[in-house]
């Protein structure tokens, strides 16, 4: 495969996940009337993921420092694995539920009321400030992942280093981020 190959194919998933994830947070696929009973469990299970790939992305690094080529790379392909699989249980969780859930919404009704927002005050200015960076650096990442763990794969080591010292810390922020992100708005699910 060709490197103008590889690109091109990165760059057609990319797009396609975040066309998707898109569509999806803006309800224009209007999900089932009413949800499968698995669905409140979906959030709980992309915080589980997210906290796991973050810590195998440390135990990546910490294997790579040390010379391990093989547990790096096994590491690596289950990260892999499993923000895939976080990717898909995202996806599904908003193709399921059919309102947002925003952050302060006590009584579920989707606004935000002037005593929601009293109640909750800087937190919430705290909580847009962790998001915002999240979803960015989500969507971005992506295609630093897929080449990063391509030039991985096929030993291709300087280009794969160069690649790793952008993907790295932002992958690490997007799965710390993440679970952040849920803990925080966990109060605020309502299902």
């Amino acid at each position: 495969m060709t490197d103008k190959f590889i690109f091109r194919f990165v760059a057609g998933v990319t797009i396609f996940v975040i066309a998707v994830v898109v569509v999806l947070n803006r309800h224009l696929i209007p999900g089932p009337a009413t949800p499968p009973a698995f669905t409140p469990y979906l959030p709980l299970l992309n915080a589980i993921l997210n906290g796991t790939c973050s810590v195998l992305l440390l135990l990546s690094l910490y294997f790579i420092k040390k010379g391990n080529i093989v547990l790096h790379k096994r590491i690596n392909i289950l990260t892999f694995c499993l923000s895939s699989l976080f990717l898909v249980s995202y996806i599904l969780f908003h193709y399921l539920m059919r309102r947002d859930t925003l952050f302060g919404d006590v009584d579920g009704n989707g606004e935000l009321s002037k005593a929601e927002l009293d109640a909750v005050g800087g937190v919430r200015t705290i909580y847009r400030a962790i998001l915002l960076p999240h979803i960015v650096l989500a969507a971005g990442v992506l295609p630093l992942i897929l080449l990063s763990f391509y030039r991985g794969l096929q030993m291709q080591v300087e280009k794969h280093k160069k690649l790793v010292r952008w993907t790295f810390p932002l992958w690490l922020f997007v799965t710390i981020s993440g679970v952040v992100v849920y803990l925080m708005v966990k109060p605020y699910y309502h299902f």
